[in-house]
């Protein structure tokens, strides 16, 4: 909507969270119903399955591996088609709307980096959030923010600016749920880097400015079905504003 497209949006429910909703048109409708033809006059189709199911079998949990080795081992391959059919879903869409309409419509679908083990390779990441599809070839860089550390004397300062910080989402078995992670810079050039312990390691996303340090965790607070647990999932969830105005600007159509 900001780089001035008509949007379009389809779930298989509508989720509203106070005053946060879903920006543009909404049409509530399965994706596994979804006719490719609905889309022939796309310019362009954005998809983000759902990536639960990937996130959790990226956890150093034993349930976790357990079902990854389960879906491995199914002869059958139902267990992976079962896992994957949203994210099959939206290519077969892509491929219906192309044929319908005669010429090639890009789609960009956004998941988690677990998600990998399954769908394959994504072209391209910004932070935790990895696409597949047609990535355009520039995109932008992500850099932690600049935080300062008090009690360091700089120069005669009192503090003096140490590492970076980014809204992250860390989940580590021990109730850290829903909070800012820290990480250091590196060498000079190659941005912020994420520790072992945050989310980018383990496969699932990162992302919003909903929380800060100070807080308490929203799952010490809250039940894993509230309305606060679930706006805080879907603000994790959401694409970055300035990945989607990037994505939106490459494939704007020029008359």
């Amino acid at each position: 909507m900001a780089e001035n497209f008509r949007v379009i949006g389809f779930d298989i429910e509508r989720h509203v969270y106070g005053e946060h909703r879903y920006p543009g048109q909404l049409v509530i409708q399965d994706v596994l119903t979804l006719d490719g033809a609905q889309f022939k006059d796309a310019a362009l189709i954005v998809a983000s399955p759902p990536c639960q199911a990937y996130s959790y079998m990226a956890m150093p949990w034993s349930r976790a591996k357990a079902k990854a080795a389960a879906i491995r081992a199914d002869t059958t391959g139902r267990m992976m088609a079962d896992l994957n059919r949203l994210f099959d879903a939206c290519f077969r869409t892509q491929r219906e709307a192309c044929a319908a309409a005669g010429r090639h419509i890009p789609m960009i679908v956004e998941n988690v980096r677990g998600a990998q083990s399954w769908v394959g390779r994504a072209r391209w990441n910004f932070g935790s959030f990895y696409l597949w599809g047609d990535v355009p070839a520039l995109m932008p860089v992500t850099l932690g923010r600049q935080v300062m550390k008090a009690g360091v004397a700089h120069r005669g300062e009192a503090t003096n600016f140490h590492g970076f910080k980014v809204p992250s989402f860390r989940f580590d078995g021990a109730s850290g749920s829903f909070q800012y992670a820290s990480v250091r810079r590196t060498t000079p050039g190659n941005g912020a880097r994420f520790t072992s312990r945050d989310c980018a390691g383990e496969g699932i996303k990162c992302g919003g400015d909903l929380f800060n340090a100070e807080q308490p965790s929203i799952s010490r607070t809250t039940s894993s079905k509230s309305p606060a647990r679930k706006m805080a999932s879907a603000m994790i969830a959401k694409i970055p504003i300035v990945l989607a105005r990037h994505i939106a600007a490459s494939w704007k159509p020029h008359d």
